[in-house]
């Protein structure tokens, strides 16, 4: 009996996750699909490829796979025996059409005794396989204003399909987009049925969409919430003042109270981007001042010195 090394059939590695497992198995599976396939081969490799996923997919089979691989017999000529007695846990019981039928080292191995059960019907054995196209991953970029408002977009992006030889090809797909108020950056939005399309009528594969929101001038988003540096003068904030400031919905007047402290946050409620809840907008005061005063400023900020010499902003310093 030939031994059936299945991660080799994969392209895999004997330590390979079940992610990987199952990313190679669609991958071949997609190529050598009867439906797709024009290689002279295609059937036999597609039924090799399915044997070899449905004992590795299975943490319990995979198991017991791994373990005769490694305490099974090789003659000199290359065949292969299973330890003494043994015998699997793991029975197939499956249900195919037509007359297909796993490996003789499949059906010794993991065959309820010595011989896994199937039933056919005479409709044929690829019209029955189906497989869920992939899903799509696209990046979208967009200004805050757009995700602020919500807005209409043409998107092109790339889509993996099998050709008439079989082999995986990307086609270009067009799609206008309706992106929804008040995406934030990572967010993902999900198309359904708008990715690859399926084999053999299984259903296409969904399109996701990131949001990734462009560097803007003056806002900076943190999920939901928008941050604005305000810069205000001394005097602004000494004496208090009210102020006009933006926001992402249009212009808002802000009131500073007297003795404000460069740093301070104030927080606009609801006015960052929309949602349930929707986001604040938090203004954060930055002092601000001429880079050359008159000789009357000058005097005015000298008398000011007299005024406030008992004040030491760097006490907490130390010095």
């Amino acid at each position: 009996m030939e031994f059936k090394d299945y991660y080799k059939i994969l392209g895999i590695k004997d330590n390979a996750t079940t992610d990987e497992i199952k990313k190679a198995y669609r991958k071949l599976a997609r190529k050598y699909h009867p439906d797709v396939s024009k290689e002279d081969n295609a059937e036999n490799r597609f039924k090799e490829v399915g044997e070899a996923y449905e004992v590795l997919k299975d943490p319990g089979k995979r198991a017991e796979y791994d373990q005769l691989k490694q305490l099974g017999a090789r003659g000199r000529d290359g065949s292969f025996q299973p330890p003494p007695n043994w015998q699997s846990a793991s029975h197939f019981h499956e249900t195919f059409n037509g007359d297909s039928q796993f490996s003789d080292f499949f059906e010794a191995i993991f065959g309820q005794q010595g011989s896994a059960r199937r039933h056919y019907s005479s409709q044929g054995f690829q019209q029955t396989i189906k497989m869920r196209g992939d899903d799509v991953h696209h990046r979208i970029g967009l200004f805050l204003e757009e995700a602020y408002k919500g807005c209409l977009r043409t998107l092109q992006f790339q889509v993996p399909e099998a050709d008439n030889q079989g082999l995986i090809t990307h086609r270009t797909k067009t799609l206008n987009v309706k992106i929804p108020a008040g995406v934030t950056q990572g967010q993902h939005i999900r198309l359904k049925g708008q990715g690859a399309p399926g084999i053999g009528g299984g259903p296409n594969g969904d399109l996701f969409l990131e949001i990734e929101l462009a560097p803007h001038p003056l806002f900076h988003a943190e999920g939901k919430d928008i941050f604005l540096s305000v810069p205000v003068t001394p005097w602004e904030a000494a004496l208090g003042s009210a102020i006009t400031i933006p926001t992402l919905g249009g212009k808002v007047s802000l009131i500073i109270p007297a003795g404000a402290q460069s740093g301070q946050r104030f927080r606009l409620k609801e006015r960052g981007l929309p949602g349930t809840p929707p986001g604040n907008q938090y203004a954060i005061l930055q002092l601000a001042q001429p880079a050359h005063h008159s000789d009357k400023a000058k005097a005015l900020y000298q008398q000011l010195a007299q005024e406030e010499s008992h004040f030491n902003p760097r006490q907490k310093l130390g010095v």
